[in-house]
């Protein structure tokens, strides 16, 4: 069973940068759209962006365009998520989720992982 662990988070500055990481075992990630949600303390998770299976295409949400970019290492079996530029309100927890579309429909996927913390703030 694909089993799912991001990290990569912290706490960073505004317009600072991270990287997170969904590692993937248990199975093949590029067999699975992959989408990056997050849950801001008091709101609903949204989604971030997301890739494709088999060399796909990529997404993003309108406030994310231009500043994130989402990306896959087969060879690492793990998909990143490069945030730039970063926000005060991107404070959230991050979670990346795999599943077989590519959408901001959180119940289109099957699997989860527990996600990571990303705190902006000076």
């Amino acid at each position: 069973q694909l089993q799912l662990v991001e990290s990569g988070g912290g706490l960073v500055q505004p317009g600072g940068s991270l990287r997170l990481s969904c590692a993937a075992s248990g199975d093949t990630l590029d067999d699975y759209a992959i989408g990056w949600f997050r849950r801001a303390p008091g709101k609903d998770r949204e989604g971030v962006s997301c890739i494709r299976n088999s060399g796909g295409g990529t997404n993003y949400a309108d406030s994310q365009k231009g500043r994130f970019t989402i990306s896959r290492d087969n060879a690492k079996n793990t998909v990143y998520l490069q945030m730039n530029s970063l926000k005060p309100e991107d404070t959230a927890v991050y979670y990346c989720a795999a599943g077989q579309v590519c959408s901001y429909y959180f119940t289109n996927y099957d699997y989860w992982g527990q996600g990571t913390q990303v705190t902006v703030s000076s």
